[in-house]
């Protein structure tokens, strides 16, 4: 189990690292374009190809993908990176990341065990043995055991909390977004013009 561990999380990480590394393609573009080993449009051009596949690529990274395996106190599925298995006993930390896509909004529950082993759950089965995971880890708490730090958000979106910190949620995470990709968007024009 060490050691596939080890693996999944190295391998996230080198997702991660790649996401990152085309986000700042055009930074590259724009000192080849100072130095005239490339044509000065290079840079807005790998700056748009690089929002679109950046702010796409990185939240689905870690997603779960079929085919799940479920046990009592696992969940494995396939992502973007290979396989990962998150030990529902030693849940680290539960948030929600909320993305959007043609006018509605696509939730991701991110898990975190303690072993540093991410996975965005996004089918009503996980979601549903997770929500059972948090709720036997915070009776366990009650005995001196700290459980999981969930957020508000992440709460609501399970049905252990009421609905009014999602709402909040969404709106802030529109507004992250659409601020990070127009300031994204200016920077790199902002360099291609020169």
């Amino acid at each position: 189990m060490e050691a596939t561990t080890t693996r999944s999380v190295a391998r996230a990480r080198m997702g991660s690292g790649l996401v990152v590394t085309v986000l700042l393609l055009p930074f590259g573009g724009y000192g080849l374009a100072r130095t005239g080993v490339v044509p000065e449009g290079t840079t807005i051009a790998l700056g748009l190809l690089s929002v679109i596949a950046g702010f796409v690529l990185l939240p689905a990274l870690c997603e779960e993908r079929a085919p799940f395996r479920h046990s009592s106190s696992c969940l494995t599925a396939h992502t973007l990176t290979g396989e990962r298995s998150v030990d529902l006993n030693r849940i680290d930390t539960v948030r929600l990341l909320t993305t959007f896509s043609y006018g509605s909004a696509y939730r991701t529950l991110m898990v975190r065990d303690t072993h540093g082993v991410r996975l965005g759950i996004t089918t009503e089965r996980s979601r549903r043995k997770l929500r059972r995971a948090i709720e036997k880890a915070e009776a366990n708490a009650t005995r001196g055991v700290p459980g999981p730090r969930v957020s508000r958000a992440a709460r609501a979106h399970l049905g252990l909390a009421p609905g009014r910190g999602l709402v909040v949620h969404t709106v802030l995470a529109f507004l992250f977004l659409t601020m990070s990709v127009s300031l994204y968007v200016a920077v790199v024009l902002r360099l291609g013009g020169q």
